[in-house]
């Protein structure tokens, strides 16, 4: 819209979830403004409604068709201009003659409002507010300078008179009515919520809510650029689509802001995909600025949440409106994923301090494939109370623990990294930053081009063509454009520095990695390897688990530090035929793991081993610890047993039963207790690994499953060097039994006897103490 209207794209409100927008012509975009704005209008149509009936009269008549007798076409009644006369009273001044003539038709104001006389206070006070909303559209239209506003003001100003004409309420006339799209941008944003966060806790889910309420809010109240302002900034884009977009948008949800007579809608909840897409690069970059030019003025409480959190929020949601393949915008979304949707509502955000460990929300985006706990699942007080496995750390632990480790979000970002640093380090702070940019993105000749894509793709050729010298430009240029492939891009400072083009194989199951490049002055920063991660994550999300890729000799090196291997999983009948075979080139293959964020990966491991270490720690300060001696003695006792002794239990726990040394021995003694264990009769629930179909649930509630199946293929591979790795797993197939059936089960009854067994076997064979 134009300057002179007072409404610019690009003018949010950080951390303010209710600010009231400007209306056309307030005459500026501060939201104090802007409410005082609409308050004036909303304390017009107070008194004017307060006033006397002789007054709301003479104020319809205006805007009321002449009903006097004859032909008389006369839509408004004008009195002529009155003589100046002294000040009158307040009593005399609401004396409203209705003999006045009119001086468009000369019949006289009571010929212009004899429909009235037996309307009600109720209607008439109506009909009055939609005079003054006449009144004040009248006053847009002569201030607004843009040309498609200005034709939609007019519009709704002859909607509005009508209305008035007929004593009707305002009805739009348009092809479609509300909701213009499905699912809406607040059901896509509320299917994002439940896609990546569903499965985290109840504290964590809840705050990253917060988060997807403060974005709607801030496009319901963001004021769209006018058509020949988004022709101007992307001349490539679909005008005409945009054009309706923005006439509805004024329609429904702008004007109804201050013209009250008009049906209000929410922007998120009548628009979709369409229209966020062509607000949300715009709005994400501006709303992040604004955050960091007024962070010292937000709140404490908003704080973290606003500037650590928030942009990362961005980010994940940006891939979900930019994909062509995201389910999120799938209207049976709700259905497959049997579960209700998450409540989130656009309305005042309460204040909310962000859990400190919002950060794993982003960790852990990922959960196993196929065994995320449903959203009508919650966890419930029992479970939460369930008891501990035997040998797993105790939680409070863990949390202490936690506790002595500095948070990553709260360690200052600086460019200086330590030797031991993993190679994605930089990358990854870069990334947070807003310095580097991942985008997935391809031609498609069902759409029209969108210049900033065609461009990556351009800038994605000449890395190729630069870095692969011995691969034909011609053969990079046709495989770059053509629409079955896609390429993961790496964005800085607005240019293409790396990507890696891939063409997936959804019913093959596998993904093609054809191109991957960095371009050289941007090398040796650990850009290639998380690239690489999210093209994982991207996978992983549409269930594809395998890459295979031709790498030359000099590619070799890199690809086995991402996870390749010459192993290939994929049987060969899957992707014969499929890909082309490079002459010099060796075939290699990575098998993904669905329950590991990858681009997080390295900071999880780092994280796990200060944990570890902390652990250890603690457990050897007890070992080390100095009892006083035993004064017992001197009471007279002559003996005690050995385990009143302080400390004498954790000697005893590392002392206990012989442990073999040699690793041959240990292997044929354990393999002989394992097979004795697969024959016993009760040994049958535990021989191979739980089916999903016939326990539903068992892999939401047993976090390490194991079997028996499972143990002899460790056996086989010589997992088990000591022998507490061998009755560690073998005890957690009892504990496992136990937590997830009821004592009157069978399969409880069979872990029992099974479990006195196999300690029989133990002792016979010397591994413990008889």
């Amino acid at each position: 819209m134009a300057d002179s209207a007072g409404i610019q794209q690009g003018s949010p409100a950080i951390g303010a979830a209710g600010l009231v927008p400007a209306a056309p012509g307030a005459g500026g975009t501060e939201g104090s403004g802007a409410a005082r704005g609409s308050a004036r209008i909303a304390v017009k149509k107070a008194q004017l409604r307060s006033s006397p009936r002789p007054k709301k009269l003479e104020k319809l008549g205006v805007y009321s068709s002449c009903k006097a007798e004859g032909a008389c076409k006369c839509n408004g009644w004008k009195s002529q201009n009155p003589p100046p006369t002294p000040p009158q009273t307040e009593q005399q001044s609401n004396a409203v003659n209705l003999q006045e003539p009119c001086r468009s038709c000369s019949h006289t104001l009571g010929d212009h409002v004899t429909h009235l006389e037996n309307v009600s206070e109720e209607e008439m006070n109506r009909l009055l507010g939609i005079v003054l909303d006449v009144e004040y559209l009248y006053t847009c239209i002569h201030k607004e300078e843009d040309a498609d506003t200005k034709q939609v003001y007019f519009s709704l100003f002859k909607l509005l008179r009508k209305s008035i004409l007929q004593m009707g309420k305002p009805m739009l006339e348009a092809q479609e009515s509300p909701p213009f799209e499905k699912p809406s941008i607040e059901q896509g944003v509320n299917n994002f919520v439940q896609y990546k966060f569903s499965h985290l806790p109840s504290k964590e889910r809840q705050t990253i809510m917060e988060l997807a309420k403060m974005f709607l809010n801030q496009i319901n109240y963001w004021q769209l650029e006018t058509p020949s302002q988004r022709r101007q900034r992307v001349p490539n884009d679909d005008a005409a689509g945009y054009k309706v977009n923005y006439t509805r948008w004024l329609c429904y949800c702008n004007v109804p802001q201050f013209c009250d007579s008009l049906p209000r809608y929410e922007t998120t909840q009548i628009f979709g995909r369409t229209l966020l897409r062509s607000v949300f690069t715009v709005m994400r970059k501006q709303l992040l600025e604004q955050a960091r030019q007024e962070k010292d003025k937000l709140p404490p409480e908003k704080r973290t949440l606003i500037l650590t959190h928030f942009p990362k929020f961005l980010s994940m949601l940006e891939e979900e409106v930019y994909s062509h393949n995201s389910p999120i915008w799938s209207q049976d979304f709700l259905a497959g994923a049997a579960g209700g949707q998450i409540p989130i509502h656009t309305g005042d955000t309460p204040s909310h301090t962000p859990s400190p460990k919002l950060m794993r929300a982003f960790l852990c985006v990922h959960s196993p494939a196929g065994e995320k706990r449903k959203p009508s699942e919650p966890l419930s007080h029992e479970e939460n109370k369930r008891p501990r496995v035997v040998g797993d750390i105790p939680m409070d632990l863990i949390n202490e623990v936690m506790a002595t480790i500095a948070d990553p979000a709260a360690i200052p970002e600086t460019s200086l990294l330590s030797a031991h640093s993993a190679r994605d380090e930089a990358a990854r702070l870069e990334e947070r930053r807003g310095v580097i940019e991942f985008h997935v993105i391809g031609n498609s000749l069902n759409q029209k081009p969108n210049k900033r894509i065609l461009m990556w793709l351009v800038g994605l050729q000449n890395v190729f063509s630069h870095q692969l010298p011995r691969m034909p430009k011609e053969y990079i240029t046709r495989l770059v454009f053509d629409p079955k492939h896609k390429t993961l891009s790496l964005i800085k400072d607005g240019r293409v520095i790396g990507g890696i083009c891939f063409r997936m194989f959804p019913s093959q199951g596998f993904t093609e990695i054809v191109f991957c490049a960095v371009t050289s002055n941007e090398q040796v920063k650990g850009y290639g390897t998380h690239l690489m991660n999210h093209l994982k994550e991207y996978h992983i999300k549409h269930e594809i688990l395998n890459f295979l890729t031709y790498a030359d000799e000099y590619a070799i090196g890199y690809f086995k530090k991402q996870g390749f291997s010459k192993d290939i999983k994929v049987p060969k009948s899957k992707y014969v035929g499929y890909i082309k075979d490079y002459e010099g080139a060796t075939l290699m293959g990575c098998e993904l793991n669905p329950s590991i964020p990858y681009t997080e990966f390295s900071v999880i491991i780092k994280k796990q081993k200060e944990i570890i270490k902390k652990l250890i720690e603690r457990k050897q300060a007890q070992i080390r610890k100095v009892y006083p001696g035993l004064s017992c003695f001197k009471d007279g006792v002559r003996q005690i047993p050995i385990e009143s002794i302080p400390g004498i239990r954790m000697l005893f726990f590392f002392s206990v039963g012989k442990e073999l040394k040699d690793p041959d021995q240990l292997y044929s003694t354990l393999k002989t207790i394992l097979q004795h264990v697969k024959s016993h009769q009760n040994a049958w629930p535990f021989m191979e690994p739980v089916k999903k179909t016939e326990a539903p649930g068992y892999y939401q509630v047993i976090r390490f499953p194991m079997d028996l199946k499972t143990m002899s293929e460790r056996l086989k591979s010589r997992y088990y060097t000591t022998r507490k790795l061998f009755m560690a797993d073998m005890q957690r197939i009892f504990t496992n039994c136990r937590e997830y059936n009821p004592p009157e089960s069978e399969y409880y009854k069979c872990a029992n006897l099974l479990e006195k067994f196999f300690y029989t076997k133990i002792k016979e064979a010397g591994l413990i103490e008889k």
